[in-house]
C-alpha cells in the first residue's frame, strides 16, 4: 500500500514523501495515529499544491532576505560607548546594542540572532558584523564604534 505522510516517521520516511508500506503497518499503525493517508489521487494532488505553495512561500522568503541584505551592506551603524584616554574602551557592543542601534537609525527591524557575533567588539573602529538573513543570504552591516 502507498502512503503520502503527513508527519516524519522514523526509518521510513519525512512528510511529504509518498512510500510503500505493508497493509497492515499501514492499517494499524501510520493511519490511526493519523502519521499519513492512503496514496489516492486527490491525496498526490493536495501534496503537489501544498509543494508548489511552500516553494512560493520560500522563493518570497529568500528576495526579501535578499532586498534587506542589500540594504544593510549599503548602511553603516554607529554606535558610543566609554573610552578612557588611549581609546580603550569600558565595556563592549552586544548584538543586542547593534540590533537596537539598526532598529533606531535605520528604521529596520532586525533579530539580534541573525548577527553572527562571537564575542562582544571591545575595541574602537570600523568592523564589519555578518548578519545570517536567510541559510543562502548573509550580509555585511558596517559597526563604527566610536567613543562617548
Amino acid at each position: 500500500m502507498e502512503i503520502v505522510l503527513l508527519e516524519d516517521v522514523k526509518a521510513l520516511g519525512k512528510k511529504g514523501q509518498v512510500v510503500k508500506v505493508s497493509d497492515g503497518y499501514a492499517r494499524n499503525f501510520i493511519l490511526p495515529k493519523k502519521l499519513g493517508v492512503e496514496a489516492t489521487p486527490k491525496a498526490l494532488n493536495e501534496l503537489k499544491l501544498q509543494k508548489a505553495n511552500e516553494e512560493r512561500v520560500a522563493a518570497k522568503q529568500l528576495a526579501e532576505a535578499k532586498e534587506l541584505g542589500g540594504k544593510l551592506s549599503a548602511s553603516k551603524v554607529t554606535l558610543a560607548i566609554k573610552a578612557g584616554e588611549n581609546g580603550k574602551a569600558f565595556g563592549s557592543v552586544s548584538g543586542k546594542e547593534i540590533a537596537a542601534a539598526v532598529a533606531s537609525q535605520l528604521g529596520l527591524d532586525l533579530d539580534k540572532k541573525k548577527l553572527v557575533l562571537p564575542e562582544p567588539i571591545k575595541v574602537l573602529g570600523t568592523h564589519e558584523v555578518p548578519v545570517k538573513l536567510h541559510k543562502d543570504v548573509t550580509a555585511k552591516l558596517t559597526v563604527e564604534v566610536v567613543a562617548e
